[in-house]
């Protein structure tokens, strides 16, 4: 009589996950991420998961669901937390109709940062001219305003 050879595998956390013997792969569960914020921990817990999402796709805020986003863009909900580099309508010189900081629709035009100019005269603002009815304070690039620029510079080539 012949004796049957038994084969003991022991599984513990340290050893390697038993093979199927129908096709020689190692018995796992798959994991499947959703969310990014998941991501560290499944890297510490597992050797290989798999990615609903692609993670170099950047955040779109269209995507959320309930966002009401306006045609201007605004939101009430959005906050912006931090922000990385210079921003050119706030940081360098810049007319005043384009500050960053003051917003042209949403500000009095006669308030000014300490990097906007004069859109006429091409001079830090407040320029002679800046305040009133017609002041320059008002000035951005239409035709109207581009025409009174021209003569700006026109008297002051001629003037010099």
């Amino acid at each position: 009589m012949e004796e049957k050879q038994v084969e003991i595998i022991e599984i513990d956390d340290y050893s390697p996950s038993p093979v199927s013997q129908k096709n020689g792969t190692p018995l796992r569960s798959i994991v499947c991420v959703r969310n990014r914020e998941h991501i560290k921990y499944f890297e510490k817990t597992e050797d290989c998961f798999i990615l609903e999402f692609d993670p170099n796709d950047s955040f779109d805020i269209l995507k959320l669901s309930g966002s009401k986003i306006t045609e201007s863009g605004d939101s009430p909900d959005l906050h912006v937390l931090a922000e990385k580099g210079q921003v050119a309508c706030r940081d360098y010189p810049h007319s005043r109709h384009n500050c960053g900081k003051y917003s042209f629709e949403k500000t009095p035009h006669i308030s000014h940062c300490e990097l906007c100019y004069c859109y006429v005269c091409d001079v830090a603002a407040p320029c002679k001219k800046w305040d009133g009815a017609s002041g320059h304070c008002h000035a951005f690039n239409n035709e109207s305003w581009d025409n009174e620029r021209k003569l700006k510079r026109l008297v002051d080539v001629i003037t010099k």
